[in-house]
């Protein structure tokens, strides 16, 4: 069997990475996320600082999230999105992983052995797990969900030319606030298994 990719989008505040990380601990597999960015440095031979820079130009640790090619030039944002593309396809062709957003899903739209998953959850659950789990104030929280699945949008529309949240170019799509994150990482990786006949 070709080796497996699990491409996973989320709603800002639906706790996507912490499942992404259960599920890879189950699998056994690694994710990759802001890791990529680690390695885009290395291939366009810039420091991280720069490649950083330009997904996070303003003084915040959710810039990224709000920004995921930053805000900087069209030619340096393509040239980033095309350094992700190359190292997203190669870690697809190199081993079973996790790769969460980035465009992943779009970019490895014609990988054989490819589940594509969105995760979303009420505005109020996601509110809530900003103000508790990510500790930001009532009213940043809710202008990061705004802000952030907004940019997420416009940057998937951008690149792959559909929403995220798109049925059509998802496999699962699951409410994360009905089983929280150990229980939907569970749910997800029995239905990896049964997909893809994994013992």
């Amino acid at each position: 069997m070709n080796n497996y990719v699990i491409t996973i989008n989320r709603q800002f505040g639906s706790l996507g990475r912490p499942i992404a990380r259960k599920m890879s601990e189950m699998l056994d597999i690694e994710y990759y996320d802001r890791d990529i960015v680690d390695s885009v440095a290395k291939e366009m031979d810039l420091p991280v600082s720069v490649v950083s820079d330009e997904e996070e130009t303003a003084k915040s640790n959710y810039f990224s999230m709000k920004f995921p090619l930053g805000n900087g030039t069209t030619a340096m944002q393509q040239d980033i999105f095309e350094a992700q593309r190359r190292i997203i396809s190669n870690l697809a062709d190199r081993e079973n992983c996790i790769i969460v957003g980035r465009c992943s899903d779009y970019i490895l739209r014609n990988h054989p052995s490819l589940i594509r998953v969105f995760i979303y959850a009420p505005k109020d659950v996601r509110f809530k797990n900003c103000v508790e789990n990510l500790h930001m104030s009532p009213d940043h929280a809710k202008k990061m969900i705004t802000d952030v699945d907004k940019a997420r949008d416009a940057y998937h529309m951008h690149f792959a030319r559909y929403l995220p949240s798109d049925f059509n170019h998802n496999d699962i799509m699951i409410n994360s606030s009905f089983l929280g994150i150990d229980g939907t990482a569970a749910y997800l990786v029995d239905l990896v298994k049964q997909r893809l006949s994994i013992r």
